[in-house]
């Protein structure tokens, strides 16, 4: 009953083994009988969950996540479900959803703490690849933007990491890789907001090592090549000709169409200068490494 074509909820549906139709319609039945038995008052009266079993409860809490949209009200029947009956296969289904609506309510936080229960009860369960999923997915919604502390990126990308070495062959893995991608991107582009920062304040050698870093650790990022032309200006601004020179001469090598790569050689030529490699600093190194693949 999760809506959206490769949507999380639908995954997690697929995931829990879901509700057989009779059971669910059972709970719905249920639910309709509970409104119609009104006290005074018109209140709908609740039976003790104590009188309920396992798979009752739980539909519950389906049911009232679903059709409701109340994610506080759902998991407390899943947590029950969990308390009341802690070695049933309902109680494994009643965590695992307790940790996805948790998510669900970007309540991170405890999403991530059912989620390691989950492992730490069941670590070799069919589900684990899951629960592991959304334990990183608890970090990675959280990744803030560009300009704040990168603490959670970090954190997020080991645990994206750890699913997809533990669970390679699993439906997660894909999606891990994807999400594992764009937050490595995002650790670069704080590198190259904080080295712009510097360069537009004349700070150079600052500005260098943050481009640096892009250029040698996240090189696979969209970053590479303005994190290149920006070296162009900073060793230019410092007289370093040679340095500036060679990085334009990696940029034009690997970025050729791209218009940090025009707006580097207008900039080189200007002054009697050429994209090539020159001199033997590190900018050398990576040239001999991604132009000529001498490795050693």
């Amino acid at each position: 009953m999760f809506r959206g074509p490769g949507s999380d909820e639908a995954v997690v549906r697929k995931m829990t083994g879901g509700t057989s139709g009779a059971g669910l319609l059972a709970g719905i039945l249920l639910s309709a009988v509970l409104a119609g038995c009104s006290g005074g008052g018109g209140q709908s009266k609740e039976p003790p969950l104590e009188t309920l079993s396992a798979q009752q409860i739980y539909d519950r809490g389906e049911y009232t996540l679903e059709e409701e949209n109340d994610p506080t009200k759902a998991i407390r029947y899943f947590t029950e479900v969990e308390r009341l009956y802690p070695y049933s296969d309902w109680a494994r289904r009643a965590l695992i959803m307790q940790a996805f609506t948790y998510h669900k309510s970007k309540e991170y936080e405890d999403a991530r703490q059912a989620a390691q229960r989950f492992l730490d009860y069941y670590p070799g369960d069919e589900d684990a690849a899951y629960a592991k999923y959304l334990l990183a997915l608890s970090y990675y919604d959280q990744i803030d933007e560009v300009g704040r502390d990168q603490g959670l990126t970090f954190q997020a990308l080991q645990a994206l990491r750890e699913v997809i070495e533990e669970y390679p062959d699993s439906e997660y893995a894909r999606s891990a890789i994807l999400k594992f991608d764009l937050a490595f991107d995002h650790l670069a582009a704080k590198e190259m907001e904080i080295g712009r920062y510097y360069l537009k304040r004349g700070n150079y050698a600052a500005s260098i090592n943050r481009f640096r870093t892009v250029v040698q650790d996240f090189q696979t990022t969209t970053h590479t090549a303005e994190a290149l032309h920006r070296l162009v200006e900073a060793y230019l601004a410092l007289g370093l000709t040679n340095e500036a020179q060679t990085a334009g001469a990696i940029l034009g090598y690997n970025y050729q169409s791209s218009p940090f790569y025009q707006d580097s050689y207008k900039l080189l030529t200007s002054r009697g200068l050429e994209p090539k490699a020159a001199g033997d600093s590190w900018l050398a190194g990576v040239y001999r490494q991604t132009v000529k693949g001498e490795w050693l």
